[in-house]
């Protein structure tokens, strides 16, 4: 039988590695987003766990792939430092989804041509 071949091994570490880094950088950043705003009800808490992981889970791979940072799985600090970006990509995924329910949730009743008629109202408030 052969033994276990040190690149072999070395590549399985760094794949362990960096999915140990990346759900632990995601476990933070969905406790700290859900201690920081409390959800409301059992599924607003579910809406932004699920919110929370998803957008850390892209943000964090759009970030890697868009400026080639898979290079710095060499090493623990550098794995470290991915782990940092999926938790800041975490942050503002919950906040963008509540904000866009409460939007939604404040327009209940109206219609299409009112809801556009603000969103117009708006745009050209924040232009002025």
């Amino acid at each position: 039988m052969e033994p276990v071949s040190t690149s072999g091994f070395a590549a399985f570490l760094k794949f362990y590695g960096a999915a140990v880094v990346i759900t632990l950088a995601i476990a933070l950043v969905a406790t700290v987003v859900i201690m920081m705003r409390l959800p409301r009800s059992p599924q607003e808490w579910a809406v932004g766990l699920i919110c929370t992981v998803i957008s850390s889970l892209t943000g964090g791979a759009f970030i890697i792939v868009k400026w080639g940072l898979h290079e710095w799985v060499t090493d623990v600090w550098g794995m470290i430092a991915l782990g940092g970006f999926f938790f800041v990509c975490g942050l503002p995924g919950w906040a963008i989804v509540r904000w866009t329910f409460n939007f939604i949730n404040r327009q209940e009743g109206k219609t299409i041509i009112e809801v556009v008629k603000e969103l117009k109202q708006t745009k050209d408030d924040l232009s002025n």
